[in-house]
């Protein structure tokens, strides 16, 4: 008798796999269509709003750092409360953007409270092979979906350092599961004129936008969206 009972256990525990995996193809499928749409459209992702947009934004070190903090401006006191996540090793982004919220708040005539800064384990150093590179970046994305996951933003902005590269793949992960949809823009660099950057090649498949600031960019990767020097 029990062998039946395993049968049946072992038939059902099939179709329910079967489900799963018909469920989140799916969902991926879905949510591809989506992004292609928002690819398509002609509303620009980042306009002001009349709702806040709770946004995870994704500081790099040096030059991606500085190139954000010049783009944060111009986003508009809705996108709050605001998550800066870095890299530990990044020593100086963290004081970059408790200056620029200061300065942001004097200019408000309020305390600087509607933001948070978390750090995770940088996913690839500087002249890091590509292959070792996987394994830091998979360790990344331990730390960052629990923060994913907890912080629950509406928006990703990240301009390509390799540390968005984990948090976007997690973001990425809650919508195809349903969990959370969680829109991914990427700015690539201005000092990218010819090519992506390794990230935003990889964040070109499935982030809601990819803004490049060069025409050639847009020739070469038709599903990006070109709106000129932007910072």
């Amino acid at each position: 008798m029990w062998q039946m009972y395993f049968v049946l256990f072992t038939l059902f525990m099939g179709l329910v796999g079967v489900f799963l995996v018909a469920y989140l193809a799916t969902r991926l499928i879905l949510l591809l269509l989506d992004i292609h749409k928002k690819r398509k459209s002609a509303k620009f992702p980042l306009k002001r709003r009349k709702q806040n947009v709770k946004t995870m934004i994704i500081a790099g070190s040096g030059g991606h750092t500085a190139e954000m903090l010049r783009l944060l401006p111009q986003l508009g006191d809705c996108y709050s409360p605001r998550h800066y996540v870095m890299a530990s090793t990044d020593k100086m982004s963290s004081d970059k953007v408790i200056s620029l919220e200061k300065e942001r708040s004097a200019g408000n005539g309020r305390h600087a409270q509607d933001y948070i800064i978390s750090q995770i384990p940088r996913s690839r150093e500087v002249k890091q092979s590509y292959l070792t590179s996987i394994a830091s970046t998979l360790y990344a994305g331990l730390y960052s979906l629990p923060l994913v996951a907890k912080s629950k933003p509406d928006l990703i902005l990240c301009n390509g350092p390799g540390t968005c590269v984990p948090i976007c793949i997690c973001a990425f992960l809650l919508s195809v599961l349903g969990l959370r949809r969680i829109a991914v823009v990427f700015v690539e660099s201005i000092c990218r004129v010819e090519s992506l950057s390794l990230s935003g090649r990889i964040l070109y498949y499935f982030a809601d936008h990819v803004i490049v600031q060069w025409p050639e960019l847009k020739d070469k990767y038709p599903l990006t969206r070109y709106l000129g020097r932007l910072v």
